[in-house]
């Protein structure tokens, strides 16, 4: 089961580093709503949800569901675009972090939540060239983590998280369009009408979004919540490998030891939740 979980990692920020192959010629948030809208194709095809019937406050909490995933996406991006792979990763996950900190008064949890605030100030702080901005958006990024582990919550109790992720990507990619692509456009109309952009976006979409979805949800039907947990402490060092191996992104001795610090609290954090239901382990989407 950890295999799976690791395939999901690589897969999950291989399609990262295939997105940020794209900056060079596409904007950041571009290439994450050209990400929702190739997940969304997929998971459509898929799941197939217009054979549910859904509610109005059902279709409302998975069009949420999607647009706070976009955001976090578009937020994701924009710090990998400016920031190491591995770096953003570890900052991101300041988010579930504190949502399990915010919802625990437990001792271990607390600790976590100091060995992240560590982690993250290696990280972000005694770097010289740390990209500021980068940083940023990388604790947007984990503050839209958090949103989306809370609605994710909420859809999953209702019984229709893929379907709900598949009929929100859709709805955030086409509510987005006008804003993204329109952004696109005002910089460089050109790489829209390039068949590569559109396949290699597709490719992030289905590396990144449908292929982790599809492996995350046989590993928490297994494991369970706090082993989720756990096994969430490999990302951040998958991320950091994959930036090395696929975008020469090697990381220095105070990067190392701050995504080994963010990875210390994620592990603490699991045994809290074995505790007593505390973190709510969910890959990104």
């Amino acid at each position: 089961m950890p295999l799976f979980f690791v395939v999901g990692a690589v897969s999950q920020y291989a399609g990262a580093a295939v997105g940020v192959t794209l900056f060079e010629t596409t904007a950041p948030s571009t290439v994450a709503w050209l990400r929702a809208a190739g997940a969304a194709v997929v998971l459509l095809a898929w799941r197939r949800p217009w054979r549910r019937r859904w509610t109005r406050p059902a279709l409302g909490a998975a069009a949420m569901f999607g647009i706070v995933t976009l955001a976090m996406n578009v937020a994701f991006y924009e710090a990998i675009a400016r920031i190491p792979l591995g770096t953003a990763v570890a900052i991101e996950f300041t988010g579930p972090v504190a949502v399990a900190v915010l919802g625990s008064r437990r001792p271990l949890d607390y600790g976590a939540a100091v060995l992240v605030a560590a982690g993250v100030s290696l990280l972000a702080g005694p770097q010289t060239g740390v990209h500021g901005a980068g940083v940023a958006f990388a604790l947007l990024a984990a503050a839209l983590w958090a949103g989306y582990i809370l609605l994710g919550k909420r859809v999953a109790d209702a019984g229709a998280g893929v379907d709900s992720l598949a009929v929100g990507m859709a709805v955030a990619a086409l509510l987005s369009a006008p804003v993204l692509l329109g952004a696109q456009g005002v910089i460089d109309a050109s790489v829209l009408t390039e068949p590569r952009t559109w396949l290699l976006g597709a490719g992030v979409g289905v590396l990144s979004s449908a292929i982790p979805y599809a492996l995350d949800q046989p590993i928490l039907a297994r494991v369970g919540r706090a082993r989720f947990a756990l096994l969430l402490a490999l990302l951040p060092a998958t991320a950091a490998v994959v930036g090395a191996v696929a975008l020469a992104q090697r990381p220095d001795r105070a990067e190392i030891a701050g995504i080994a610090l963010v990875m210390a609290a994620l592990v603490v954090s699991a045994r809290a939740a074995r505790r007593g239901g505390g973190l709510d382990g969910t890959i990104e989407p």
